[in-house]
């Protein structure tokens, strides 16, 4: 990481496994005292290295039984078209990721539906309805082995 020294890397590390480590801890972790280790931390969260901080769901027992990404073309490559398409889905809880891309095609999302039947009415009544979109390709998660989402 650019400009980060050994330990604020410790720092960074803890936190992405633990974001609601106390401070105590936390130092105790990285071999800082209480008040330095806060400090750093601090400074971290003032420069924007640190965004925010966010608690990791269990979708399932949420309620979602479907994960799929889904690559999107658009029709028209214009500035507008993409914004368009970028309003439109950031209206649909269902796409909890959207990444404009490079390649054959715009747009890859992360989709979440209750089920099959949920997920086929999202692509048919609401991405397959979008003027910009072109194509549509799914890949269904059948397991995520390695996921560092938070």
């Amino acid at each position: 990481m650019a400009g980060l020294d050994a330990i604020g890397e410790n720092i960074l590390r803890e936190l992405t496994q633990d974001g609601r480590i106390s401070n105590l801890e936390l130092a105790e972790r990285v071999g800082l005292s209480a008040s330095a280790c806060l400090r750093r931390v601090q400074e971290l969260e003032r420069s924007g290295v640190i965004k925010g901080y966010r608690a990791v769901l269990d979708r399932t027992a949420l309620g979602v039984g479907f994960v799929a990404y889904v690559t999107v073309g658009l029709s028209v490559h214009t500035k507008a078209s993409q914004e368009a398409f970028e309003r439109s889905i950031s209206r649909s809880p269902e796409v909890r990721e959207c990444h404009n891309v490079t390649g054959a095609v715009e747009y890859l999302l992360r989709v979440e539906a209750e089920d099959l039947a949920a997920y086929k009415r999202f692509h048919t009544e609401i991405l397959g309805v979008l003027p910009q979109v072109n194509s549509i390709t799914s890949y269904v998660v059948m397991g995520s082995p390695k996921d560092e989402r938070a």
